[in-house]
């Protein structure tokens, strides 16, 4: 239902799903609200993480209220399951979702995803645009994969830029248009937009329910493909400034070929054609940043901020061109790597950034603490409010990603484990190939370690930690 408010009756949702209606407890003394901002396919290119050429305003002024994760990371680099990941709380091997067409719910029925636990605190629980997965831009303005029990309103934005799909330029011809170099300059205004009619429901909820207490769930569709901006955003960008990735050829070498899921390199797209779909990636998430700010602006107007966790974060990351990648499903720090910012009203960690490794699925428990509601049970993260109270904490816990492959008929999965210093990948536990980088001296990851004798010691310790984070499937 395009562009309208659906609302949904719970009781009769869970019925319809097998499920148990959760009872509802009253919010607790000084309840703080929740707004949770998801961005689809958003990697660090932001001014707040230190871009030089990226237009983020709004989200650079939210991390200079927040804490800002400096090494925050996915469990799994593709949307569904990630998000089927932090908005259960547990990891990809825990729900079995490995791909885009799977619901989590037919693999563990029963789980109180996060949004559910606020509801049954006494929370009205509400979703506008994409939170679980749904195929951009084919599925925009339906709601896919959703999650119905989850949630108690929903909205389906539908903008002009799905209207004039047929528009659409694509550098890579046989991918479809969701998962291609596509891009194209957006007739009519920002506000026309699937993203800016996600701002403008999002703050129309805002204002109805400002005296409830609400875990509000904003979904950006922006920068995933295809990229659309009018055209004054990616003015912003002079194509003389676009720049492929600079890197030793002879890197590849040593990497596994599992590792490398683009094939030819940059699928053999000639360089201008990747500088002009760069530019319109950076011009989307300068559109994306406005209505972002948008929504802040309404949290201040409305004198909610002082009661209004807000959190923001990229759904997992991005590659544009490092080691002739693009696009996701990559073990590489550019695709696994996501921004994470959180602002929690009175914490003493505002304004400040934290170096430790953190995991989406640190979600669900965050939330949970801090607005004082019981631990969910089952969950796997773990809270980070000790980082929002002091972002330089002890902090031992590494971050895992992992991630599929299908290679002549065999389906394998490669993982990764990240400390602050090192990155260590296994392909098929090792099978297909092992991968070892410093990132205190290889923040790129262009020097294979994993083979270098000296290193041997930190193979051996960073082959447990991975172990360690590696549930036994059967």
């Amino acid at each position: 239902m395009s562009g309208n408010v659906c609302r949904l009756l719970l009781i009769g949702l869970c019925l319809a799903w097998g499920l148990a209606v959760p009872s509802a407890a009253a919010p607790p003394a000084g309840q703080i609200n929740v707004l949770f901002i998801a961005v689809d396919d958003l990697n660090n290119s932001l001014g707040a993480y230190g871009h030089p050429l990226v237009k983020s305003p709004n989200i650079d002024r939210l991390a200079r209220r927040g804490v800002r994760f400096d090494r925050a990371y996915c469990q799994f680099p593709l949307c569904n399951p990630s998000r089927a990941s932090f908005l259960t709380g547990r990891r990809p091997d825990t729900t079995g979702v490995h791909e885009n067409q799977t619901q989590f719910r037919k693999n563990i029925p029963d789980v109180l995803t996060l949004p559910q636990w606020f509801q049954k605190h006494g929370y009205l629980a509400a979703r506008v645009g994409k939170l679980y997965h749904y195929g951009v831009p084919g599925q925009i303005g339906t709601s896919g994969l959703d999650d119905p029990p989850s949630w108690n309103l929903v909205v389906n934005p539908r903008g002009r830029d799905k209207d004039d799909e047929e528009k659409i330029i694509n550098y890579t011809p046989g991918r479809g248009i969701g998962g291609a170099l596509t891009w194209r300059v957006a007739d009519g205004t920002a506000e026309e937009q699937t993203d800016g009619r996600v701002a403008a429901e999002v703050v129309k909820l805002l204002e109805q329910n400002r005296d409830k207490p609400f875990f509000l769930a904003a979904g950006f569709y922006r920068p995933h493909v295809p990229c659309i901006a009018p055209q004054k955003y990616l003015d912003l960008y002079p194509l003389a400034k676009m720049k492929l990735p600079q890197e030793p050829p002879e890197h590849l070498a040593a990497v596994p070929p599992a590792a490398l899921a683009i094939k030819p390199a940059h699928y053999g797209v000639p360089a201008e054609s990747l500088h002009t779909f760069m530019r319109a990636y950076y011009a989307s998430i300068t559109l994306m940043d406005e209505q972002v700010g948008r929504v802040l602006k309404a949290l201040d107007r409305l004198k909610l901020a002082d009661k209004t966790v807000v959190v923001l974060f990229g759904d997992h990351g991005w590659l544009l061109g490092e080691h002739g990648q693009w696009q996701k499903m990559s073990l590489f720090e550019e695709s696994a790597r996501v921004p994470l910012i959180i602002y929690a009203p009175g914490a003493r960690g505002n304004g400040k950034a934290s170096p430790r490794t953190v995991e989406l699925v640190d979600l669900y428990p965050t939330l949970a603490e801090l607005a004082g509601l019981p631990a969910p049970p089952g969950v796997e993260g773990k809270s980070l409010r000790p980082l929002l109270d002091n972002p330089q904490q002890t902090w031992t816990k590494p971050a895992y990603t992992q991630v599929t492959r299908n290679q002549a008929g065999q389906r394998f999965m490669g993982r990764s484990v990240r400390t602050e210093r090192w990155r260590y990948t296994e392909w098929d536990e090792g099978r297909k190939g092992v991968e070892l980088y410093d990132h205190a001296s290889d923040p790129r990851e262009h020097r294979n370690l994993a083979a270098d004798p000296k290193q041997a010691k930190t193979v051996e310790e960073m082959k447990r930690r991975l172990r360690e984070g590696t549930p036994k499937v059967p």
